[in-house]
This record gives structure tokens, C-alpha cells and sequence, in this order.
């Protein structure tokens, strides 16, 4: 409730790290309380990185945990509200006087919480458990670890700003700093569900610059960008496109396209699992511009396209320690082990790529970037547990 209580929404508009200020406040606060759990080198740097170690006091592997601290703006309030509702089945209400019904018809995954305490926003806005709840299991942990005097070997600790816009902050951590042998990342997924898998993921920027001209002498000469942005588009396979994929198929997402009568500007993610399909993908990026350049020659277009983040497995496979430890530790808390390819990616993403292997567990939450997302509690406590277990067998 504490860490919610501080607006810390990302803001893909700005090119700054961080990128809203309510990140850098919230990097304060656990700056305040890291130290106060008597954690060695609590800093938090230019970018809003939060980086501490706990000295170990038995020799042991190095182990990291990695959290962010922005939540996603998906245009609902950036003000979050939660509230824990005892549910005992049917729709929830969430708000009575927006009238906000979360309904059970909508979501049949309630039905595995009935008789549980679950957190909830009021509607208004995401319930941000993606990723405080993570602050919280890890904070939580280092208090327990420090408080009843586990025996641990170092740990260190990354909470790192604007994942949800690019995994910014994890690309920016000094890993002269944030030195662990491995580390995990906690965010999304439902109990028991294991990440090692995410996507390949770029973004492409099309800039279409026409040629103007008034509509009674248009003929021949007028070159509308928003009409080839549109047969740009069309290009692109229809079916291969978020809402028409799951699992491990990959897509195009158009999902940005602004214009006038001279210039028009089209915005495309591009995911795929398996690397040598992203590169396809990125190849028919280009071959779509340079079509209709072909088919247009009197406009101007450019494609750009970045990459930005790599599948985790591209850089790790199942029987790497990290990954084993992280089922070991499932299966000794009786927590059944659910393998997740993610569709989506998780600073763990970026820092395998760098070389720390960074797999991904579950908080407990459902229904991310979503005003029903909701956090059971029983599994919040489970996955508390998991961070505890890992430390201890680390």
C-alpha cells in the first residue's frame, strides 16, 4: 500500500531516464528503507537506479533481485487506489460510485480465489502490482532475512526505472555495481508460473513525407502519406497480429500512426520468439518501405527500426543453475511449476543478454495493464516464500 501510494507511471514520450518524477521519489523511499534493513552501498544514481548489497555471512553464490519502479501507462489514472476485498464469488464491485464492475463472466479466473483475500484498485487505474508487488516480496524478504539472521551469501538489489517503455533502467545498470553470479527478476504471471522465455522485440518508425497540393489541381500532382501509410499497412499479414496469436507465435502490432497533408508518421512493434524469424520480420520491415518507395517514387520514406530486448533463451537454457535452483525451490514449497513463454519480455530480458542469467517468477497477480488487474494474497506470500527459498539454497 506504501509503494503504491506513490505515482511512479512511466512516460513513453520522454527520452530521459527516468522518465516520470514519481520514480525518482519512490527510489528514495526505498533508498530510506534499504538502509534502514542495513544494507551496504544504497545509492541511487542519475537515472533513478536504485542498486544496494546485503553482505553474506556464509560463503554462497551472489544472488540478484531485480524490480521496477515505473507502472505501465495504459491512459487510466496514474493515482492508484488498492483495496483488499474478501471475495466470495460472482462479480466484484470495485467501485460503487463509478459504477465499476469487474465481471466473473469476463474472468473466469476468479473463480480459483473464492474465499480469498484479494487485493484490487478501485477502477480507476491499474493496481500497479506489476511490479510493486515485487518491491514488496523483496523488501519483505531482506527484513525477514535481517530481522530472524538467515544465513545468506551476498545480495544484491536492483530496482530500476521505465521497464514498461523499453526496459530503459536495466539497460543503464552499472554492472560494476549490480554484480550478482545470477539474479531474478519478479514480475507478472500467476502462482507457479517460471519465465525463461520471452520475446525478441523491436519497434519500427515509418516517416512518409508526400506531396502537397490543392484539391483542384490535385491530379497528378497531390502524393497523399496517409493514403500510402494505409497501403503500407496492408502489407502486413492481418492474422499475424496480437489479436490473432498466442502462445509462441510472433506479430506486427501497428500501434501508432499520427498525420497530415504533408508528413505521416506509422509506428510498428515487431515480436517473435525464435531469433532467425524476429531478423524475417525485420527484413520485411525494410522490404515494405523500400515497396513503396517503388510504387511512390515522388514521396520520401524511411524505415528505422531498434531492437529492443532479446528472447531470455537466446542467452540461457532450462538446465542453467539459476534456472534449476528457481524449480528446485517450487518444488520443495509444494508449489506446482508452471512453465510461461512470455509474450511480452522482463528486465531479465536485457540482462542475460548482458551476461547475468535473469529468469523470471511469478507474483501471484492476474491481469496486467488492465484496471482488473488483482493480486490474490495467498500467492503473494507464496512467491515471498519462493524469494526466501532462493536465497536460503542459493
Amino acid at each position: 500500500m506504501r509503494y503504491t501510494a506513490i505515482s511512479s507511471q512511466s512516460d513513453a514520450s520522454k527520452t530521459e531516464v527516468p522518465s516520470s518524477p514519481g520514480q525518482i521519489t519512490l527510489g528514495k523511499l526505498l533508498c530510506k528503507e534499504l538502509t534502514e534493513l542495513g544494507l551496504e552501498q544504497v545509492a541511487q544514481d542519475e537515472h533513478g537506479i536504485v542498486t544496494a548489497r546485503l553482505k553474506g555471512n556464509r560463503p554462497a553464490p551472489a544472488i540478484g533481485f531485480v524490480s521496477h519502479l515505473d507502472t505501465v501507462d495504459v491512459s487510466l489514472s496514474p493515482d492508484i487506489h488498492p483495496q483488499i476485498i474478501s471475495y466470495q464469488g460472482g462479480d466484484v464491485t470495485l467501485n460503487e460510485k463509478e459504477h465499476i464492475v469487474m465481471p466473473l463472466a469476463e474472468h473466469p479466473e476468479l473463480n480459483a480465489y473464492v474465499g480469498q483475500e484479494i487485493l484490487f484498485s478501485d477502477g480507476t487505474s491499474v493496481l500497479g502490482a506489476d511490479n510493486k508487488s515485487a518491491m514488496a516480496n523483496i523488501m519483505t524478504a531482506l527484513a525477514i532475512v535481517q530481522q530472524e539472521q538467515r544465513p545468506h551469501g551476498d545480495i544484491y538489489i536492483a530496482f530500476v526505472p521505465d521497464e514498461e517503455i523499453g526496459l530503459r533502467g536495466s539497460k543503464l545498470l552499472n554492472l560494476e555495481i549490480f554484480k550478482p553470479d545470477y539474479a531474478y527478476t519478479i514480475d507478472s504471471c500467476a502462482l507457479g508460473e517460471v519465465v525463461y522465455e520471452t520475446f525478441n522485440a523491436g519497434s519500427v518508425t515509418y516517416q512518409i513525407q508526400g506531396v502537397t497540393a490543392h484539391p483542384m489541381s490535385a491530379k497528378g500532382q497531390l502524393v497523399n502519406p496517409i493514403l500510402i501509410a494505409h497501403d503500407l499497412i496492408a502489407l502486413f499479414d492481418r492474422l499475424q497480429t496480437p489479436e490473432h496469436t498466442a502462445d509462441k507465435e510472433g506479430y506486427w502490432w501497428f500501434q501508432g500512426i499520427s498525420g497530415d497533408a504533408l508528413n505521416c508518421t506509422v509506428q510498428m512493434h515487431i515480436r517473435d520468439f525464435d531469433k532467425a524469424n524476429y531478423q524475417r520480420r525485420r527484413a520485411f520491415a525494410q522490404e515494405a518501405a523500400a515497396k513503396m518507395q517503388a510504387q511512390y517514387p515522388r514521396a520520401k520514406i524511411s524505415c528505422v527500426i531498434s531492437d529492443t530486448y532479446e528472447n531470455i533463451a537466446n542467452n540461457v537454457s532450462k538446465s542453467d543453475a539459476p534456472i534449476a535452483k528457481l524449480y528446485a525451490a517450487l518444488q520443495a514449497l509444494g508449489i506446482e511449476a508452471k512453465t510461461y513463454a512470455m509474450r511480452g519480455g522482463t528486465d531479465g530480458s536485457c540482462l542475460s543478454a548482458r551476461g547475468i542469467v535473469t529468469p523470471n517468477y511469478f507474483t501471484g497477480a492476474h491481469n496486467f495493464h488492465s484496471r482488473f488487474e488483482f493480486l490474490p494474497l495467498q500467492s503473494f506470500e507464496k512467491s515471498l516464500q519462493v524469494t526466501l527459498k532462493l536465497i536460503e539454497t542459493a
